[in-house]
């Protein structure tokens, strides 16, 4: 351990041992938590806490103290909602102690002064934190501090039903080779699309379905982009990047899928109801989605075969300029500013005991999610457990994530907004982006570096 380190270290001891003293006295403490994104399959994003606070307590026994810790749970499982609640919360000062929210909140809801560093109140060189996977800490960091603790990780692959590949020609070496062949280069978006008209052809699945991307929203996209060479920040200045070609590439493959015919121009806004009746019924030819979706299939939707209906792969490439992507979208525990001090100490050892391997592990394989540390990938139910071991090894290691930066939102929003005009047939390609990038340049001006 360096020496800033060890005084980092003394310094939280001292402030544990100080909240100690206060519990003594304090014996009753309600510590509320919100979770976005959240529903059956996700609860031990809060069961976590409540299962923490349990041992908190049980050690204050332990130590001759009286300490009894109320855990508030409440969960939102549409984001818009969710992040709606939490501003209007933070306005009027009642935000909850915990928020469990996307790491891309953390440069918006740092700078509103909604968020406390989390790094003050715990030490990331002792157990269980000092085995999480450093890539998940960076990514729940912004402008030098870590302000947040990575709930879980996962990845976004794409997905192919074997017996439409079989359908149409396809053996089942071949489907085995799929994924290498993806990673390699050799299958390519355009390569999807051509399976797709053809299971269309065959009749094997309706027209429109042969290629069933995600309905609405969201971080999917931009693998797409970077599966045409985009990237989202630059690597010299760190500044954010809008690549022109990567993103007209990208607006014309949509485009060109809806003129194959094998996703309708009308298909954004599809209900999600609708969407996983049709992948998990073996209605969809190919499509792409979040590892946490088998699980959904699972209990939800009666899927029984996951190994033996679906092959997964990494998002292709969708020209040479590009590469086979995937991108994870950590959740993250954040302290907010409600409270104490010695309040966010308290929320802060909970989340710490919460991120203890096994206790995480049971969220990652509940939810399909993948580990958060190198503890928890050898704990039992997840060493054991064949999807979240596969995802792991498979997808995890080309993970890439969005930026924090809170300027993103801007280029995000404006990206979907051109996505949707050139889809839709709304604007030509070229029109829809230049549309974006007078959008960006008009609300960010030189804070994005545009290629």
């Amino acid at each position: 351990m360096t020496v800033a380190s060890f005084m980092k270290s003394a310094t939280l001891a001292a402030a544990l041992l100080a909240s100690t003293a206060v519990l003594a006295s304090a014996k009753d403490v309600t510590i509320k938590v919100w979770a976005g994104g959240t529903g059956p399959t996700n609860d031990y994003r809060i069961e976590a806490i409540k299962m923490a606070a349990d041992i908190l307590e049980r050690e204050a026994v332990i130590r001759g103290e009286e300490l009894n810790v109320t855990v508030e749970g409440q969960t939102w499982t549409t984001w818009d909602d969710f992040k709606q609640a939490v501003t209007l919360a933070a306005e009027s000062n009642t935000a909850p102690n915990i928020i469990v929210s996307g790491h891309e909140d953390i440069g918006t809801w740092s700078q509103s002064g909604l968020l406390r560093p989390v790094e003050d109140y715990v030490d990331f060189d002792a157990w269980p934190l000092n085995q999480l996977y450093p890539n998940l800490i960076d990514v729940a960091s912004f402008d030098g501090r870590v302000w947040g603790i990575p709930q879980d990780a996962e990845s976004r692959p794409f997905f192919f039903s074997r017996s439409h590949m079989k359908a149409i020609g396809y053996t089942d070496a071949d489907i085995e080779a799929l994924p290498g062949k993806v990673e390699s280069g050799e299958y390519t978006l355009y390569s999807m699309l051509d399976d797709a008209k053809k299971m269309q052809d065959a009749g094997v699945v309706e027209p429109g379905k042969g290629f069933m991307p995600r309905p609405s929203n969201g971080t999917d996209y931009w693998q797409f982009y970077q599966s045409f060479g985009g990237e989202m920040t630059d690597r010299e200045s760190g500044k954010l990047v809008l690549d022109r070609q990567a993103l007209t590439d990208m607006y014309q493959f949509f485009v060109d899928a809806v003129e194959k015919g094998v996703v309708p121009a009308t298909y954004l806004g599809t209900t999600w109801d609708s969407w996983h009746d049709a992948v998990a019924h073996d209605k969809a030819g190919i499509w792409h989605g979040g590892t946490w979706h088998k699980a959904e299939w699972e209990t939800k939707w009666g899927l029984t075969d996951f190994f033996g209906q679906m092959q997964y792969s990494l998002i292709p490439a969708g020209n040479e300029k590009g590469r086979a992507n995937t991108i994870t979208h950590p959740l993250v525990y954040l302290l907010s500013t409600t409270g104490t001090d010695d309040d966010a100490t308290i929320a802060a050892e909970l989340i710490t005991i919460a991120s203890e391997p096994r206790i995480n592990a049971l969220h990652a394989v509940k939810s399909g999610h993948l580990a958060i540390g190198t503890a928890e990938a050898e704990i039992p139910l997840y060493a054991n457990d064949r999807w979240t071991t596969v995802a792991t090894e498979a997808l995890l290691p080309h993970a890439t994530s969005l930026p924090n930066d809170p300027d993103f939102g801007v280029v995000w929003k404006a990206m979907y907004k051109g996505l949707e005009a050139s889809w839709t047939k709304t604007s030509p390609v070229a029109d829809a982006v230049s549309g974006v990038e007078s959008e960006i340049k008009a609300t960010l001006g030189d804070k994005v570096v545009i290629r």
